[in-house]
């Protein structure tokens, strides 16, 4: 029973017992180090020469359980593979048993092996590598196994700016995205992903950049010898749509110094030919005349074409030559001749020198000459030898080491190992090579795999060599190959086997191939092969047509397999010139596998290994199968010689291996424990940089089409598409989408600039067509800059087939923001001749178009200087000067909700003064998510008291009237029914108040579609040169369109078909601009269009824009009105970016016009410029940014900070200097608006020539009250005047009879024009009727309180529209008296 295992160790430990003749079975199991938890895993068995019935059972075992993998009883040699589940653990070491058992045979080996979960990796992708700011950053992220299968932001300064919690991809991909501010940083930013304790993040750029036209590269080889004498490259430059770019090449060679960066450098400039390219040549000689010992091994290129341009860097070689062994064999005989071949590669003619021996003692063997392909051949006898030959060839007759950074030739070397028979006391020098290959395995398709061996002094039989093929550390394919050994001392030859490569074992898979000799010697050999990037998903992107015109429709059609979810994007080809290498690639996914390939054994299943009992001579240095295995990461239990023993013992001592391989002596009982690292007319004007950028599913057939329309750009497009489904990945071939037409025009200017600079502009026009034409290059009109020319008579010129031209003009932008800029290409017919040639037209194509945006910046800082002049006849001491700073344009309106007008609210008009203003800087603050509780009650019951009080002035009939008796108001009702539908989502308001005005003012409307006059006008700008009518009933029709009625309404189609037929005549300005904010509320493109385009002519351009009734008009009230009503047709219909533009003049000029308290001059123009400045407030919102504040007075300066905690607050600081010059200066990016304002008394000015005054008082009996008669007279050009106020002050004491009061408050006169009176305690506000004859209005005011040396109170005369041009009179208690 003792002897059977003897005979299976016959090499390990010999007979010690018995002796034995019976053939001992071996058998190897071979396993994965590293198996992924819950996944399918195989091992492989084989079982040779078993001696009777054995039965192998292997048992995987852990601390819980031991599972049975695989029992087999055979008396028949065989070689299987097993599939097993392995547990499904976090991160466990178990122990894999291979138990081998017959009646004579016993036979153990357990091996740790690491069951690990393998982790999921997860990708982020961007639709680009590189943005502007202010654009938006499309990004997905995507979760995977390690079988690609579905897994269940900072800015350059470390501030998060955008944050997803809890996202969840239930499609499989999640998408999102996130607009930059328009004034973000630039510089780098990353995108992280947290999934549990994991991080992945994903970098990209912020920056003002202006995209490359055309690509520049760069051919040369990537590593020179500085031993050559001419190094050639070649220069490209190509557009993006394929075209090549016949411009000049400038080219610098440099070669960097180390110490001070100083730059040793060729520079050359070449003509490009017409296929884009320039050739070029340098000799290395001009960068080797320095100290090597300063300079970098490197020679860096620039090549630049015109403004675009490349870099690239060659590495220098310090390599003259190279010496390589062929055809020379790997094993020697005693007796034999060594015959074979040496190859020179070489940049010089020397002759070759052959030595034999050890580097540090060789010696001459022969000098070879090579022939004229380097070739050279020797041969010598082996009569002088006894052992292994090392054979050294080299250029140089000596063998040495070269020194650092100098010049050398790179030697050949090549071992022969001595032919003799195998013996357990010797290392085996038969071997396997398996043969690697250059080129990458095809996938989906079978691959030949060779396997050289040398077999020496084995006896004859056959060989089984078993090969095992690894991919991402899992065995995926096993099998065996048998070769026959002949009675000879060497058997050499090669057999092979056919590999079929599937996408799971892309991107590279691992061959070991293994043989049991005869002797019982294991050889083993392994080799790395590449695949091809491929998937199990097999994903397509077709577009039909292949290639497009600007503004062509499209069909892409995307493939995949069935059910996939795809995301798809497609970019300028431009983007990834300016950033390249920054696509979503294979490379970059196979790349992000936990594991790739195996390379290494974890330390932790590290098998210990028993000390090995020797007799001398015996051969124990590590085997080489063992390390071919650990390379892979395989293990093997087996009874054959495999491992290396931790030790050996002889004659009683114990000996370990030593760190350089040696064996050295230890104490009895010492072991080693090495510990290995844990593994680590065409009109273009859309030029997106993105132009594609969707999640699509194909269908289940594994198709999907989508209809698309090609942009503007003349460009070629790259798409990007990866899908997802069960059963795996696929990323598609890059497709390309030219877009292009053979006659266009390219803009060149940059991205942005700064008012006051200029710039100069170049349009450049391409003929691609096979003949000449004559083109008329042409900019379009535009207030927002001006062009000057600069190209002479060349805007109308010949242009020959496959030419181009420039055309080049100075700009000079005027406007702020986004300006669009148009410059027009035609093709025109001409009877002159260009080259000789009569010229053509295209059919298509004539004319070509061109919008593109330029950003016109304000300098930063901002600065801006005011002056403020104190009239000569101030009163002393009463001048008072301040500066009020807050972060929006409507905080300062906000802040004084009940006092944006210091005017009388005595009518129903200018009660609409408190409610109206409310209700749009709610709506505003609530759009952009300022709306706090307390600025909502304050606002709420401004609007509770003004819906309340506007009631007083309803009539039964559903109108509204001016003075809560008469007629209904025509103009009134509409005001209060659009601001009362407004406000129904702030406060209450009673739904049957709104239809029964709106059912009043139906009934007013004429046959003709307008609406009757209903009740005085007060209003002369509503009156015009058209008719009252037209005005009033453009406004009425707003009112209608503002409360979502539709334009289709049958009332709306009459009014908008009576508006209509006025627009002949557009001489009055407040009208054409209220027409052309109704037909934008109306969506009639074109009639706003035409007003428009109107109205901009007429426009005042003084730095700011604005609009007056007439050139000669000077009333800001009533441009206030027509700028914001102009305004608002602007951005009440999808503003483009142009748009904003424009508005941001009409913006400046507004604000200007603000009064102390963020309100205008008069109602009207208060609350239409109110409701313009937060719809444009509303645009334009940011969250973002900040703003420093500095005021520099004549002796002192103030700071304000705006923040987005205090955009809101109202900053307020009195100044020293109540006059003088003040210097402002803004520094951020956040909005500011800053007023200084300054307050004084004067004496009561002079008569006005309009506008008259007189006052009578007479003292009745009772010497306590008096009787005061004013007499006001209107005596200017107008048949009547607006709205007059009749302000008058009490005297100091004195209040108005409440009787007396009440009579005046109900007087009227012959035309039925009253006179009303409100918050007459102090100061009383008269309001008159206009009117161009005299006024009487009698008040009695009596004294309350007496006061000493009572001094004169004022009374005011003053038009409440226009407010500018007043009369101010004192008047005393002296009785008699007539002012």
């Amino acid at each position: 029973t003792a002897c059977f295992t003897a005979c299976c160790w016959r090499k390990t430990c010999c007979c010690n017992c018995c002796m034995c003749d019976a053939v001992c079975s071996q058998y190897l199991v071979a396993i994965p180090a590293v198996i992924e938890a819950g996944a399918e895993a195989k091992f492989c068995a084989t079982l040779r020469q078993p001696s009777g019935t054995l039965v192998m059972t292997v048992t995987l075992m852990s601390r819980e359980k031991n599972t049975t993998l695989f029992t087999h009883t055979s008396n028949e040699a065989f070689q299987t593979c097993v599939q097993f589940e392995a547990p499904l653990v976090q991160k466990e070491v178990q122990h894999f048993q291979v138990e081998v058992r017959g009646d004579t045979f016993y036979s153990k080996q357990v091996r740790k092996v690491m069951i690990r979960a393998s982790d999921t990796f997860t990708f982020i992708q961007t639709d680009k590598p590189i943005y502007l700011p202010g654009q938006k950053v499309n990004f997905r992220v995507v979760a995977m196994d390690n079988k690609m299968r579905p897994a269940n932001q900072l800015d350059p300064h470390s501030n998060r700016i955008g944050q997803w919690l809890n996202e969840t991809s239930n499609s499989r991909i999640l998408q999102l995205s996130y607009s930059l501010d328009a004034e973000a940083p630039e510089g780098p930013y990353q995108i992280i992903v947290s999934m549990g304790e994991r991080k992945i993040s994903h970098n990209f750029k912020v920056e003002k950049y202006v995209l490359p036209k055309f690509d520049v590269t760069v051919n040369i080889s990537e590593e020179v010898s500085i031993g050559q004498e001419d190094v050639e490259a070649k220069v490209c430059a190509k557009y993006t749509y394929g075209q090549p770019v016949p411009g000049r090449v400038t080219v610098n060679v440099c070669r960097p110094i180390n110490l001070y960066r100083v730059i040793f450098f060729r520079y050359c400039s070449f003509q490009a030919d017409k296929t884009g390219c320039a050739t070029f040549s340098f000799n290395m000689s001009i960068f080797t005349k320095m100290d090597q010992k300063v300079l970098q091994d490197v020679l860096d290129i620039r090549a630049k074409v015109e403004e675009e341009g490349t870099e690239k860097r060659v590495t220098i070689s310090y390599v003259l030559g190279k010496v390589s062994f062929i055809n020379v064999p790997k094993v020697w005989e005693r007796g034999s001749n060594v015959e074979g071949k040496v190859s020179l590669t070489c940049f010089c003619d020397a002759p070759v020198y052959l030595f034999t021996g050890r580097m540090w003692q060789t010696r001459s063997l022969q000098n070879l000459t090579t022939d004229s392909n380097g070739v050279a051949s020797f041969s010598f006898s082996t009569d002088n030898f006894d052992q292994d030959i090392q054979l050294h060839a080299s250029l140089t007759p000596t063998v040495g080491n070269p020194g650092y950074r100098t010049a050398y030739y790179d030697r050949g070397f090549h071992t022969l190992s001595m032919s003799q028979p195998s013996s357990p006391d010797i290392k085996t020098i038969s071997s396997l090579e398996v043969q690697k290959k250059d080129k990458a395995a095809s996938c989906d398709a079978e691959e030949d795999v060779s396997v050289n061996y040398t077999i020496v002094g084995e006896s004859p039989g056959s060989v089984d060599v078993i090969y095992l093929v690894l991919s991402r550390g899992a065995v995926t394919i096993q099998g065996q190959t048998q070769v026959e050994v002949q009675d000879r001392s060497v058997n050499e030859g090669q057999v092979s086997f056919k590999v079929r490569v599937s996408p799971e074992m892309a991107p590279e898979f691992q061959v070991v191939a293994y043989a049991i000799l005869p002797s019982e010697d294991v050889i083993a050999h392994s080799a790395d092969f590449s695949t091809d990037k491929c998937f199990s998903n097999k994903v397509s992107v077709e577009f039909s047509p292949s290639s497009a015109v600007p503004g062509e429709e499209t069909n892409m059609q995307v493939t995949a397999l069935p059910r996939s979810l795809c995301g798809v994007s497609a970019i300028d080809k431009s983007v990834l010139i300016k950033e390249p290498g920054k696509t979503l690639d294979a490379d970059k996914i196979f790349d992000l596998l936990p594991l790739k390939k195996s390379s290494g054994i974890p330390y932790e299943v590290h098998d210990a290994t028993e000390c090995l009992n020797v007799r001398p001579k015996r051969y124990v240095l590590p085997h080489p199968s063992q390390e071919q295995n650990d390379k892979v990461g395989l293990k093997m239990a087996t009874n054959l010689l495999f491992r290396l023993p931790s030790c050996l013992k002889f004659k009683g001592k114990v000996y370990h291996q030593g760190p350089d391989g040696s064996i050295r002596l230890s104490s009895p009982g010492l072991g080693s424990a090495g510990h290995l690292p844990p593994l680590i007319e065409t009109a273009r004007s859309f030029f997106p940089e993105t132009w594609i950028w969707d999640l699509v599913e194909v269908g289940d057939d594994g198709k999907r089409g989508v209809s698309l329309t090609v942009p503007d750009t003349i460009t070629t497009w790259e798409t990007e598409a990866f899908c997802l489904s069960s059963q795996g990945f696929g990323l598609a071939p890059r497709k390309e989408m030219k877009v292009f037409q053979p006659f266009f025009l390219e803009l060149t200017m940059p991205y942005s600039i700064i008012r006051g600079e200029h710039f100069e502009l170049r349009a450049t026009v391409f003929n691609y067509l096979t003949s000449c034409i004559m083109v008329t290059v042409t900019p379009g009109p535009s207030s927002d800059y001006t062009l000057t020319p600069l190209s002479g008579d060349l805007y109308t010129s010949c242009l020959c087939a496959n030419e181009r031209k420039t055309l080049r003009w100075t700009m000079i932008p005027t406007a702020l923001g986004a300006v669009n800029v148009t410059v027009s290409a035609e093709a025109v017919a001409s009877h002159v001749s260009c080259d000789n040639e009569v010229v053509s037209v295209p059919d298509r194509g004539r004319i070509d178009v061109v919008t593109k945006s330029l950003i016109v910046k304000v300098r930063s800082p901002l600065t801006e200087e005011a002056e403020i002049h104190l009239p000569e006849n101030v009163i002393e001491g009463s001048a008072r000067t301040s500066v009020s700073v807050l972060g929006d344009i409507l905080a300062r309106a906000l802040k004084n909700l009940d006092g944006l007008l210091q005017m009388p609210y005595g009518c129903g008009e200018q009660n609409m003064a408190l409610l109206a203003p409310n209700i749009y800087i709610l709506h505003y603050l609530k759009g952009t998510q300022q709306l706090t509780a307390a600025i909502m009650e304050k606002a709420t019951n401004f609007l509770t008291s003004g819906y309340q009080r506007q009631l007083n002035y309803k009539s039964a009939d559903g109108a509204y009237t001016t003075f809560g008796t008469g007629p209904g108001n025509t103009w009134l009702t509409a005001f209060v029914v659009r601001s009362f539908a407004k406000a129904q989502s702030f406060i209450f308001i009673d739904p049957r108040k709104i239809e029964e005005s709106k059912t009043w003012l139906q009934h007013k409307q004429q046959e003709n579609g307008c609406f009757e006059k209903s009740g005085k006008l007060f209003h002369n700008g509503m009156k015009g040169g058209v008719s009252d009518e037209v005005t009033l009933s453009a406004y009425v029709t707003a009112a209608f369109l503002e409360m979502n009625t539709s334009q289709h309404d049958p009332v709306m189609n009459k009014s908008l078909a009576c508006l209509k037929e006025s627009l002949s005549d557009l001489s009055n300005t407040y009208t054409t601009a209220l027409l052309a904010y109704v037909f934008t509320l109306a969506g009639d493109v074109e009639t706003r269009a035409h007003l428009l385009q109107h109205l901009d002519t007429v426009a005042v351009r003084e730095g700011f824009l604005y609009w007056s009734q007439t050139a000669a008009e000077t009333s800001a009230s009533l441009s206030v009105e027509i700028s914001s009503y102009v305004l608002l047709a602007k951005l009440s219909a999808s503003p483009t970016a142009e748009d904003l533009g424009y508005a941001s003049g009409i913006i400046r000029w507004l604000t200007g016009q603000q009064n102390y308290y963020g309100g205008f001059s008069s109602t009207q123009d208060t609350v239409v410029a109110l409701q313009a400045l937060a719809l444009y407030s509303t645009l334009v919102f940011s969250a973002e940014g900040w703003s420093t504040v500095t005021v520099q007075a004549p002796s002192s300066q103030l700071t304000f900070d705006v923040n987005q905690g205090n955009k809101l607050l109202y900053q307020e600081e009195a100044l020293q200097d109540v006059s003088g010059k003040y210097r402002l200066e803004v520094k951020g990016t956040a909005c500011a608006s800053v007023q200084i304002s300054a307050t004084y008394n004067i004496p009561t000015p002079a008569d006005v020539t309009t506008l008259s005054v007189r006052v009578h008082l007479e003292q009745v009996c009772t010497q306590v009250s008096i009787i005061t008669l004013f007499k006001h007279r209107y005596s200017g050009k107008e048949e009547t005047t607006n709205m007059v106020i009749l302000d008058i002050k009490m005297l100091s004491g004195f209040s108005p009879d409440p009787e007396s009061l009440k009579s005046v408050s109900n007087w009227t006169d012959s035309t039925n024009e009253c006179i009303s009176c409100d918050n007459c305690e102090d100061n009383n506000k008269m309001m008159s009727s206009p009117h161009s004859s005299n006024v009487a209005s009698c008040l009695e005011i009596i004294q309350e309180l007496p006061v000493d040396n009572l001094k004169p109170a004022v009374v005011k005369i003053y038009d409440y529209y226009q407010p500018g041009p007043s009369l101010t009179k004192l008047y005393s208690n002296t009785a008699g008296t007539k002012l």
